[in-house]
């Protein structure tokens, strides 16, 4: 088996044809079948189903994508660790849901290019099962996210919870049945305690699954939703946020989870303490 060959199938995938997929690699369809051919020989299994439509994915084809796309990052991060100039003595992975980039992602990153300036730096964004596949894989060391599920040989620290508060661009906006109230995706429990806080409330309009675009879209065009005060205490600060009179406050909780290669850099620990609350 080879990279080509993993490569090809993924190309496969991505592009639901043998066609499609041979000019996106640059190379004839008889090139990509064969390839195909061969890997499903090593694997002693079908990978594909060929149709006048397109492909199909066997069962073994879907299980075995997953571990494809493992090993081609795996190789990916290879070539990049040992391209590294000498000075560099670790290659550190931080996987981060996007949300929580400006926040703990970017302390962390920060943190360590200052305090272990050797250490080579690389940053993947990803939801919770994204990150959790990246630590799964050996593709990430650290891990910042909303949810843990402590799993085999990995370290999970809580982080300080997000504080969420309900802001508006106009003075005076009711806390209940705003008509530009935008609901943004908060986790499970957010939208338990948001659905008993208002449970006489309809559905709002717009939804978003991102706190940032959300503020984006209450600064451009208005609106009130529940953002993290660290996004939003600057735009407090300068009047182009309001917050909302007598309206709860929640709270979401955010965790930093080490791999088990992660949790012996003695360097990282100092690290790490600066980020967890005491």
């Amino acid at each position: 088996m080879n990279l080509t060959a993993l490569e090809t199938f993924l190309a496969i995938v991505d592009t639901g044809s043998l066609v499609r997929a041979s000019e996106q690699l640059h190379v004839s369809q008889s090139t990509v079948t064969t390839r195909l051919q061969t890997l499903e020989q090593n694997l002693g299994t079908t990978l594909v189903h060929r149709q006048k439509s397109g492909i199909e994915l066997t069962e073994a084809g879907r299980r075995f994508r997953h571990h494809a796309v493992v090993m081609v990052e795996l190789w990916s991060q290879a070539a990049q660790d040992i391209a590294l100039p000498d000075t560099v003595d670790v290659v550190c992975s931080i996987g981060c849901h996007p949300d929580l980039w400006s926040g703990p992602g970017r302390r962390l990153f920060d943190t360590i290019r200052a305090d272990h300036p050797q250490a080579g730096l690389t940053v993947l964004p990803g939801d919770q099962a994204e990150l959790e596949r990246l630590l799964r894989g050996g593709l990430a060391d650290i891990a910042i996210t909303y949810e843990a599920s402590v799993q085999h040989n990995q370290t999970v620290r809580s982080l300080d919870p997000e504080r969420l508060t309900l802001v508006s661009d106009r003075v005076g906006t009711p806390m209940r049945f705003d008509p530009k109230y935008i609901y943004v995706e908060g986790g499970e429990d957010f939208r338990r305690r948001h659905a008993a806080a208002y449970s006489d409330a309809g559905t709002a309009r717009l939804s978003f699954g991102s706190t940032d675009w959300a503020l984006e879209e209450v600064l451009r065009n208005g609106g009130s939703a529940y953002l993290p005060t660290r996004l939003t205490a600057r735009h407090i600060a300068d009047g182009r946020l309001h917050p909302v009179a007598d309206a709860p406050d929640f709270t979401r909780s955010v965790y930093l989870v080490l791999s088990e290669r992660a949790a012996t850099w003695p360097w990282l620990e100092p690290i790490v303490e600066t980020l967890t609350p005491t």
